[in-house]
């Protein structure tokens, strides 16, 4: 490990133990053709990843400290444009949810969508206004468990409809065969419970008390879990203010949803520890 001074996203030996042999096993299946292992340390690199993830700093503004956007933003690339970030992202959820006493994969998720300002460096080709909100930039779409585990993210220009983020995220999270329902709110409309349909998953449409009408924000059930996870955090919003195109705000997404599953498997390690019997001879 590097011997500078550390910043508050590296990760813990604890939890670099955990994402570590997937991050090994694709450097050892991806060998330099000149047999050269690389300047910097690959958990370098990954808490490099991690600063910009929570910092939502330009890839050129990363501290000298760590390494350079060339060498960074290689590994993000390769890693995002391969899916081993996905793969990383499932096997963390998995383990998450399995430490929570659910199975693998969910049978029903909640869906939403956030918009955010772009920088303005952004091509404009790659984004939109969203009329309702008159927010310029990027909308992100959101398929979180019941745990608030991301299950599947797509970033599209502010102007896109929610109907083409539910198409998109349904895309995804049908694949994955366990997902039965989903859960919308009033901004889906019918285009997106007829699509559900013919992926084999339930969408309802969760409607608004009309008692709470002029009340503020009330939490609707099990909906509430996905505005969380949109709003848990104000670094979630900077996720694709600096990328060129939505392709890669997509994976910071995942970014943070990885530092989270860390934590939280990493605490649940502990928590294990302190409860363990002591040993006896």
């Amino acid at each position: 490990m590097s011997d500078r001074k550390p910043y508050k996203s590296d990760l813990s030996d604890e939890r670099w133990a955990l994402i570590e042999p997937v991050i090994s096993a694709w450097k050892a299946g991806h060998p330099s053709p000149t047999g050269h292992q690389g300047r910097y340390e690959i958990r370098e690199i990954v808490n490099a990843i991690l600063y910009q993830g929570r910092t939502g700093c330009q890839w050129d503004y990363l501290p000298h400290d760590l390494p350079p956007k060339s060498a960074v933003y290689y590994y993000f690339a390769a890693w995002r444009d391969d899916g081993t970030d996905v793969k990383i992202n499932d096997l963390l959820r998995w383990q998450v949810r399995e430490k929570a006493g659910r199975s693998e994969d969910p049978s029903l998720v909640v869906m939403d969508t956030q918009s955010v300002h772009a920088a303005v460096n952004v091509s404009a080709a790659t984004t939109g206004k969203d009329a309702a909100k008159k927010v310029p930039g990027r909308k992100r779409g959101l398929a979180v468990d019941v745990l608030g585990l991301v299950i599947a993210v797509t970033v599209l220009a502010a102007s896109a409809h929610d109907n083409a983020f539910g198409i998109a995220l349904l895309g995804q999270v049908a694949p994955i065969g366990t997902v039965k329902k989903a859960l919308v709110d009033q901004g889906f409309k019918k285009t997106v419970v007829e699509h559900g349909t013919t992926v084999g998953i339930d969408v309802e449409i969760v409607e608004r008390n009309p008692a709470d009408q002029g009340t503020g924000f009330v939490p609707q059930a099990k909906r509430w879990i996905v505005e969380q996870t949109l709003g848990g955090s104000d670094q979630v919003r900077l996720h694709g203010r600096h990328e060129p195109g939505p392709d890669g705000a997509g994976p910071q997404t995942l970014v943070t949803a990885m530092e989270g599953r860390t934590q939280r498997l990493r605490n649940h390690l502990r928590r294990s520890a302190l409860r363990r019997p002591p040993l006896t001879h």
